[in-house]
């Protein structure tokens, strides 16, 4: 009788499989997917603000008129009146670039991934923020990435200690200047100009990543790190900048779109595009032309108003919420966009312990330490306060302050 040899599979992987982990929010959204869970973990826009009827209506549009085109395979650098629209956009915020400075990517998520692909050798250092985005940090070390770190404060990254790091000697400079993700923290004009200064001085590049710089609610929009630093790099009509900049339809429109966007220098472009070639040929073209379809005739600036009102009203029922229901010790930002807000407890609390009575309470969080790439901030945790309705956040903070003076008394 002939029996099948099982493969030990677990004696082929690639070493760079040795520091894949998964990730701690998609771990967590597993066990809140209960109905009677309140879940702060996610980073989920409202789905009660996505564009439904207009997404019906253009992907009808675009079956009927553009079917063969959009059914088709497309260029790896993306559908070229998608990127005239973002060329249009970066223009009017004073980018000079062209069209071939840009690249559309199947989410940020995979521009990160390309950057790590086109940059990262085992052990190159990566200058972040502490702490910063877990999805970077988790697409760059499968490359081996170590990381030097700079803390944050109400101002976003602390140059101050940024020259000291920059000595170390990093590959790129990492950042999120705008409604940091966790933090909700912005960097503050007057960092802004220090970082791009001392990144020259260093001869170190910046990768700035920005998906929730239109999500204002209060306070003066900041000219992008991109920005600030391509008024003194232009050359011959040409941008030659010292950013790649990342942003995202998908806290604009809707994420499942899975559409980004980079913006770089020429060279770095078209190494992003061969990597991306080896990954998955080009971004969906239908998902792209519907997305082109959707954002025409200035509908993306009047949906950002409506989404920006719904969220201003949550960030604020959060911030009420808190102030209410919090134990003393507590402290916690208040951003003035974007979609989640920093909580910091007590030294002696440690969230990531905490994490399963909380959930007995039927509310959860991301524990603080995912993102700082040491494992410190044993005492924070991230919220998120798109999602759920103000009644809702207020009954999710309640149950949780429930469970925080448990551990106090």
């Amino acid at each position: 009788m002939h029996t099948k040899m099982q493969t030990p599979w677990e004696y082929r992987y690639s070493q760079r499989t040795q520091r894949m982990k998964a990730s701690a929010i998609r771990e967590l959204l597993k066990v809140t997917e209960q109905p009677d869970m309140i879940s702060f973990g996610g980073g989920f826009p409202a789905p009660d603000v996505f564009p439904v009827e207009e997404f019906k209506k253009a992907c009808n549009y675009v079956l009927e008129h553009k079917g063969a085109e959009v059914l088709q395979y497309g260029g790896t650098d993306g559908y070229v009146p998608l990127r005239e629209m973002i060329l249009r956009h970066a223009i009017n915020l004073g980018i000079n670039v062209d069209i071939g400075n840009i690249l559309i990517t199947s989410g940020s998520q995979q521009a990160l991934d390309l950057l790590g692909k086109i940059f990262i050798n085992r052990g190159d250092r990566i200058l972040v923020e502490s702490p910063t985005y877990l999805g970077a940090l988790q697409a760059w070390n499968a490359y081996g990435a170590e990381y030097i770190t700079v803390p944050v404060d109400e101002y976003g990254m602390i140059t101050e200690k940024l020259e000291a790091a920059l000595r170390i000697g990093p590959k790129f400079i990492y950042v999120l200047p705008n409604f940091q993700n966790p933090t909700g923290t912005t960097l503050s004009l007057e960092r802004r100009k220090k970082l791009i200064h001392l990144a020259d001085r260093y001869g170190v590049p910046i990768v700035e990543d920005d998906p929730y710089g239109q999500l204002r609610y209060e306070g003066e929009s900041m000219p992008a790190v991109e920005l600030l630093d391509s008024q003194m790099r232009v050359q011959n009509g040409t941008y030659t900048g010292n950013v790649i900049y990342l942003s995202t339809f998908s806290k604009i429109l809707a994420p499942g779109l899975r559409l980004a966007w980079v913006i770089a220098p020429h060279g770095v472009i078209s190494k992003l595009a061969l990597a991306k070639q080896g990954c998955d040929l080009h971004t969906s073209t239908f998902n792209q032309i519907v997305a082109h379809e959707v954002g025409q005739h200035g509908f993306i600036d009047r949906h950002i108003t409506v989404i920006q009102k719904v969220y201003r009203e949550r960030r604020n029922a959060m911030l009420d919420s808190l102030e209410e229901h919090m134990p003393e010790g507590v402290k916690w930002t208040r951003p003035h966009g974007g979609l989640f807000l920093w909580v910091t407890l007590p030294e002696q609390f440690d969230t990531t312990e905490m994490l399963p009575e909380v959930i007995q309470e039927k509310v959860a969080y991301v524990p603080g330490e995912f993102f700082h790439p040491d494992g410190s901030g044993k005492n924070t945790m991230r919220l998120n306060f798109s999602f759920c309705s103000p009644e809702r956040i207020n009954e999710g903070i309640a149950r949780l302050g429930r469970a925080f003076k448990k551990k106090i008394a």
